[in-house]
Order: C-alpha cells, then structure tokens, then sequence
C-alpha cells in the first residue's frame, strides 16, 4: 500500500490489522494505491512494490487525460422527455459507462455476481461467492459495450473463458461422462471449475455434471454456446481477425460439446435431455434456452469457419445437425400442454420454457424470450414476431429482479411503450442508492447489473443492428427526444436526432468500405445520402424497405428524405452541464440533496 497524502502515521491494529491516518494534502487531494498482485510464490513484497511505484508515479493530469480520452471514443447519448424520465436513465447510461471503465480493466471481469466489487463497501461480506462468476450477470454489461463502441472493455469477459479453456474442458471430459468440447459451468470459478461455494448453501452447488442432484445450474449446458455467439459478435462489431482466430477454439468447442449431448428422436429431430431451462426448470427435455443455443450457434460456427478458412468435423456436424433441430415448444397461458404442429398457428400460442411445460418453477426467469435477445432469433418483424409477442405479454414474471431483461426484449421486438415501462419499473423496484447503483432481494451490496440493462435497452432502442440489418428507431418511445450516437457492426456510428418521435437527422461514419443496409428511415421514400464534399447519391429503397448505402473507408455520410432541405436542421454538438440538484424519478435518486 502506498498513502500518497500528508501526515501519514501506520500503527498496528491487533494481530492481523495495521491503522493508518493520514491528513489530504494542501490542495485538498489525497490517493490510497492497493496493490494485490497475482501469487505464485516469489518476493511478495517486492512485486507489490514495483507496482505500486508504478502507479504513484502516474500524475493528476496522467488520469484527467485518461478518462478525457475515453469519454470522446464513448458513443454518448443526450436524451429528454416531459417528465424527465429519459434524462434519468441518460445518467443511469452513463453510470454503466463509467463502472465499466472502472472494473473492466483488468484480466477477469470486475463483476462477477452482478455485483460491483470494486464499489464495494461492505467489507468481506457477500451473499454470492466472490471467487465464482455467474455469466447470466454478466451477458447486458457484455451488450451494452459493444453499442456504446466500448469493445474493449469486453476483452477481461472472454479472457475468462479463453483462458480457462483446457481447465474447462477437463471438468467437462470429468464430469459429463467424458464428452468431448465445453460444457461451460453457468456459475464458474476463476480457474474454471464448476463449483458454487455460497456460505449460505447447505451443500456445495455443482454446475455442468451429469452425477450431481438436481440444482439451478447442474445441467445448464447453454451457457458455452451463448459465450460463442458473443466472440462472434464481438469480431463483427470489431473486425478483429486475430481476435476471431484466437477465440475460434471456444465456439467450435462449445458447439461440439451441444451436438455431442444432444440425441435423436424417432422422427430424427435432436433433443436435450436431462437439461435445466437455465435455473427455472431442473433436469427436462429440450429446454428453450438449449433450442436456442443450437439455432444461433450452428450457423455462426459455420460463418466463423468460412471467415477463417477451416474445415474440420464439428463444422460438418452443425452443418447436418441445421435439418435435425427441434422446434420452439408453445403453449397457450394457463394451459401446460404443448401445442401440436396442427395447433401452432393458435394466435394465442407463447414460447415455453422446455418440452416439459409442466415442470416445477425454481427461479424468476422469463427463457420464452431468450430466442428475442440474446439469441437474436425474433426480432421486430418476421415469422415469430407475433409469438415473440404474445410471449413478452404473457411472461410470468415483470420487472422481477434488477437483472430483468424485459427493456432490452421490448425493444427488440419493437414495442417502445413496453420499453419505456419496463425500465421505470425496474428502476422504481431496484435502484436503491443515490449512486446509482442497484441493490436485489434486499442484501446490502451495489449492483451494476442493472444499469448495463438501461444502457443496453436504450442502445436498442434507438438502433440496432443484430443481423446486418440496422434498423433506425425501432422502439422508441414518442415523447422522448434524443441527440447522440450508437455504435453498429464493422464499428460503423449510426448518429441521430430524434424530436417527437421522428427522425429529425441522420448520419453514418463508416470505418470501411462496404454496403450498409438500412431499414429506411422514411417508410416509401427514396433517400438521399449526401458525402462530406456534398456529393449526393439517390438511394431507392427495395422490395422489403431496405436501404443499400455504398459507403467508403473513413466517410461521414447524412441520410434524408429525397428533395428534402437542411435549412432548419438544428446541427449542433451535444453536451452537458454539472446538476446542481439530485435527479429524481418518483422515489428514486441520483446524487444527495445539498441538505
């Protein structure tokens, strides 16, 4: 430990504690530097020491230039609405931009219960396991990124699962009666091991096992898929060849693992079983979460391969598996049959949890919208958008823990009322400290789960862009107003201004050159797009709506409606001013009153 301050006294405190005091210096600034460097024997205190001398060197200005630098590669929204409850959620936004710098910088995630550990002030108590990550926690901070142009800060998520690969794939080959590739525990400790330790179990929690009793995550066998379809996307939205190429391992792996447990029926259609509905439903067959994993994942590992040029059999299987895979199960609410194929265009039918509808609940899940986000399987149009739908409807549980991904699903699937609903009831419920900060079930530790959640849901509410289609505004709700940016595929920046639920002004800054499709912003019109040297060229929109914009490397380019004027557009840079005053929806609050 280093006191960088005046007047510093250290005196023992008790048999395993020291006291130090110190006095801030004569500008008012004082630093307390912690080293806890990685133990693998050696001189302890020499290596704590080394770094930090390293750090006490850094200056005021090193870390003014630092977070200078990272607000501008941010993309950064400014929003407003009547009430005032956009500006609240900008700064819940921001508070997940700024715990992410703060936490994401080293080799594993700084959350890893949901919980933001470096923020905590609660001494050594902790309701989960500190030395176990839970990846259901983790999945919005890993979005949120990606559309606010932060992919870095997402490399500490797969350096957790990379790097553990072998250790990963022995507990695998150990304890899912020796198959082959990765079944990634849902819960997994830091070195990979699929144990869960909370000191409040009675028994120790066992994840990816075929001997272990039924438990939340004994057989939750998705996780690993889901992990992959997230490497693929971080190379979409990057670029990264060699990100791609060093982290192919875990996709492929991931993949032959699913078609590994998976069988065949007497129709030839592959099922799961035993396998957990994530922590909802233990030990059923074909849960929708697995479904899921094999639709997304299958043909994303095949993409990956052709992109990299490699052919090996885990590819030939998912490309023969693509014809075997099973339906989602659908039910009618209230009803705990499954829908025969006769019956599966009831206008009433949602997505189930499993084959097994009648299964006991053990958590508050909603897994019938797990094919909308994150397997980015329905979205706002298309042939499972109306069940997608009724699912969200008709999900059994509302805003029910700080996690809740209801803002994010609405917004895929178009519904910006829903959208906005849901992120004021789960701030309402959850958002508990003037930090910003969430607190669940009660237990006295901040959460930053939550926030990831707001800024993902407000990223995909503006923009998104999941299947190389970017859709401008597709959930937004009508009295909110917006000026800022969202960070697409190829690390292409979709900018706009919204004003009364129009798009008021669109920009484009491509990274390269490339065809970017465009759901046209102004259903039926042919739009301009007008270059930086002012050059414009006409783009018509085809069949389905879809804008083909030529863009090249490096080019900015504005989108408006054929013949249309710039006379009245407001151009101007977004900013922000310093609150003199907490901010407030209903009884929540950002900051501390002055009293």
């Amino acid at each position: 430990m280093r006191i960088d301050a005046s007047e510093v006294h250290v005196s023992p405190d008790g048999p395993f504690a020291v006291k130090i005091t110190f006095q801030p210096k004569s500008d008012g600034t004082f630093r307390v530097l912690v080293a806890v460097p990685e133990w693998r024997g050696g001189d302890a205190l020499g290596t704590a020491s080394a770094l930090l001398d390293k750090a006490l060197s850094l200056t005021a200005e090193d870390h003014r230039n630092w977070w200078h630098s990272f607000w501008a590669s941010a993309a950064l929204l400014k929003l407003s609405s009547p009430d005032h409850h956009a500006e609240y959620f900008e700064n819940l936004r921001m508070i997940d931009l700024f715990t992410t710098a703060a936490e994401s910088r080293d080799r594993f995630p700084g959350s890893q219960a949901g919980i933001g550990d470096l923020f905590s002030s609660f001494g050594d108590s902790h309701q989960w396991g500190p030395s176990a990550y839970w990846h259901w926690n983790l999945r919005m901070q890993v979005s949120a990124n990606l559309g606010a142009g932060l992919a870095q800060f997402n490399e500490p998520y797969f350096n957790l699962y990379n790097d553990n690969m072998d250790a990963i794939a022995h507990w695998t080959h150990e304890h899912m009666n020796g198959l082959p590739g990765v079944c990634v525990p849902e819960t997994m400790r830091f070195n990979g091991a699929g144990y869960e330790t909370e000191t409040w179990l009675k028994f120790t929690g066992i994840n990816c096992t075929a001997y272990g009793r039924p438990y939340y995550n004994a057989r939750t066998i998705s996780t690993g898929a889901e992990i992959a379809l997230w490497v693929w996307q971080q190379y979409l939205y990057t670029d990264d060849l060699s990100f791609l190429e060093s982290h192919y391992p875990l996709m492929r792996n991931a993949a032959q693992f699913m078609l590994a447990y998976a069988h065949k029926d007497s129709n030839g259609t592959l099922y799961t079983y035993p396998s957990n509905a994530h922590e909802s439903n233990w030990d059923v067959r074909n849960p929708t979460t697995d479904i899921a994993a094999m639709h997304a994942l299958f043909p994303v590992l095949i993409q990956a391969a052709a992109t990299l040029g490699v052919e090996d059999e885990t590819v030939k299987a998912a490309r023969e598996a693509l014809s075997s895979l099973p339906d989602f199960p659908l039910v009618v609410p209230g009803e705990n049959k499954l829908l025969l194929k006769s019956d599966r265009n009831d206008s009433k039918a949602v997505i189930a949890n499993s084959y097994t509808p009648n299964a006991i609940v053990h958590d508050e899940e909603n897994l019938g919208l797990e094919p909308v986000w994150p397997y980015s399987l329905i979205g706002d149009d298309g042939p499972l958008h109306a069940i997608g739908v009724n699912t969200y409807k008709h999900r059994p549980n509302k805003s029910a823990a700080d996690w809740s991904f209801d803002p994010v699903q609405a917004a895929r699937l178009g519904l910006g009322g829903e959208l906005k609903s849901a992120l004021e009831a789960i701030t309402e419920r959850y958002q508990r400290y003037p930090s910003g900060l969430a607190q669940l079930y009660g237990l006295p530790e901040f959460y930053v789960e939550q926030v990831g959640v707001v800024a993902d849901a407000l990223q995909n509410g503006l923009v998104q862009d999941y299947d190389g289609l970017v859709r401008i505004l597709p959930a937004w709700p009508r009295d909110w107003d917006a000026d800022g940016t969202v960070v697409v595929r190829h690390g292409n920046r979709i900018h706009l201004q919204i004003r009364q639920g129009k798009v008021f002004t669109l920009g484009v800054e491509a990274v390269k050159a490339a065809d970017i499709k465009i759901r046209d912003p102004w259903p039926g019109q042919i739009v301009d797009m007008i270059s930086e040297d002012g050059t414009t060229t006409a783009v018509t929109p085809n069949a389905d709506g879809i804008l083909v914009c030529k863009s090249q490397a490096g080019r900015s380019y504005r989108l408006r409606p054929n013949g249309e004027s710039d006379a009245h557009a407001p151009y101007a840079s977004v900013s922000g001013k310093v609150s003199s005053s907490p901010k407030r929806l209903g009884t929540r609050t950002i900051g501390l009153s002055a009293k």
